[in-house]
């Protein structure tokens, strides 16, 4: 039986996504626009991701886990600008495997999520595809009108910080494929990350007032900063000794026969989803302190220099990747 057959479009619309629409600006999802009012004061941030089964998901994974990954990878984008969230554009290419329940199960997780992050739909579209499910999401959130932080304002001697812990994403996939082994709580907490990673939304607002630049990782810590250096115009040097890693990466870590091909291996892998940034040299202090009343682990990896790329070390010595991180064709 197709998804054709089990709920249609108007009916997965009308049943269970216009639930989720703002009150007002969404128009209950009966009309073909959203109307945002303006705020006096302040820039409309705007980020878009898309995610793709068998790309970004795998195709056991719940299609409540997808939702409400797909929800917090744009998230992550705003909260890496010090954007404060507020609304999103939906796209669902239902496929064949998505019936009622599945859809039912994909909306439990955007209701979940709505109210964890106090976002609501304000409008988008469903499709159904022969191919692979995937799906669209455009965020919008509010900053300070010109202060949303760009990946541009680093400067050489800017300490260069990333927020939580970085490799659990690409741990997360190994683990659900079954290529690492560690004990299952542990594998657990792997897995969940890469389903559901956890942005570091409240830490928006220390990146709008300290970062000189930021971005999220997602593509891998050493692509993203060079990204961050390119559109800098410096150099970034970093110690792969100082890479934060969680328990459960931890634990993975201390069993590896060669420590600097692991850690090359966390990263690239990308699927993180913390703030990498920079920092001016005398916001330092004032940085750990708001990181510490906010509970948000940060941690310095190196510096902003003058040049271009990132340069990381091991004991000491330089590191070529074979690659920085994921990339599309």
């Amino acid at each position: 039986m197709s998804a054709l057959d089990v709920a249609g479009e108007f009916e997965t619309i009308r049943r269970l996504l216009a639930p989720l629409a703002h009150p007002e600006w969404g128009r209950g999802l009966v009309d073909d626009v959203a109307v945002l009012p303006a705020r006096p004061g302040y820039d409309l941030v705007l980020t878009k991701d898309a995610i793709v089964e068998g790309v970004h998901f795998l195709p056991a994974d719940p299609l409540d886990t997808v939702a409400r990954k797909l929800l917090r990878v744009n998230l992550s984008d705003l909260a890496s600008k010090g954007a404060e969230p507020f609304g999103y554009l939906l796209a669902c290419c239902w496929s064949e495997r998505c019936g009622w329940p599945e859809r039912m199960s994909f909306v439990d997780g955007l209701r979940a999520d709505q109210k964890a992050y106090g976002v609501w739909l304000l409008g988008g579209d469903t499709v159904v595809t022969p191919g692979p499910a995937s799906f669209s999401l455009t965020a919008l959130g509010w900053s300070p009108k010109g202060r949303t932080v760009s990946r541009a304002g680093a400067q050489p001697g800017d300490p260069v910080f990333v927020t939580g812990s970085i490799g659990d994403g690409w741990l997360g996939l190994q683990a659900l494929q079954d290529r690492i082994s560690l004990d299952p709580e542990r594998l657990g907490a792997l897995a969940d990350h890469f389903r559901t990673p956890v942005p570091p939304v409240g830490f928006a607002p220390v990146v709008r007032d300290l970062a000189t630049a930021a971005l999220d990782v997602s593509d891998g810590l050493i692509a993203d900063l060079g990204h961050l250096a390119a559109a800098s115009g410096v150099g970034i040097e970093i110690d792969l000794e100082r890479v934060p890693l969680s328990a459960a990466g931890a634990a993975w870590f201390e069993g590896r026969v060669d420590p600097q091909a692991a850690l090359e291996q966390l990263v690239t892998g990308g699927d993180d989803y913390e703030i990498a940034f920079t920092v001016a040299a005398r916001d330092e202090a004032a940085l750990r302190r708001e990181a510490e009343r906010r509970h948000v682990r940060v941690t310095r990896l190196g510096r902003a220099v003058a040049g271009a790329g990132v340069t990381a070390r091991f004991a000491g010595k330089a590191v070529s990747f074979v690659r920085t991180g994921f990339t599309h064709g």
